[in-house]
């Protein structure tokens, strides 16, 4: 079993940068894959960028050449820089591993204010 924690979730101004971070315990080694999905208010949680084990990358549309999601040597730390934010990048952000069944960090807030 996989366990998730988040930080740097915050209040930023439209245009400002953040940084979440996101460490995996337990049995890492079976990870396949780490990611970040979203939810906002009223919809269904989305897929933000996630990153394999074997280093590739996928982003959303929506946040391509914004947001960069990358990892420690360790591989059991993923970061997502986000830059430019929008109103619109306003969710919960959730740290996901895959290792055959899906884990979940708590959620931490992004507010982008207009």
């Amino acid at each position: 079993q996989v366990q998730l924690v988040e930080s740097g979730g915050g209040l930023v101004q439209t245009g400002g940068s953040l940084r979440l971070s996101c460490t995996a315990s337990g049995n890492i080694f079976s990870i396949a894959a780490m990611g970040w999905y979203r939810q906002a208010p009223g919809s269904e949680r989305e897929l933000v960028a996630r990153i394999s084990h074997g280093g590739t990358t996928t982003y959303a549309d929506s946040v391509k050449g914004r947001f960069t999601i990358s990892r420690n040597s360790a591989k059991d730390t993923v970061y997502l820089q986000m830059n430019s934010l929008k109103p619109e990048d306003t969710a919960v952000y959730y740290c996901n591993s895959w290792d055959g069944i899906d884990s979940w960090g708590q959620g931490t807030q992004v507010t982008v204010s207009s």
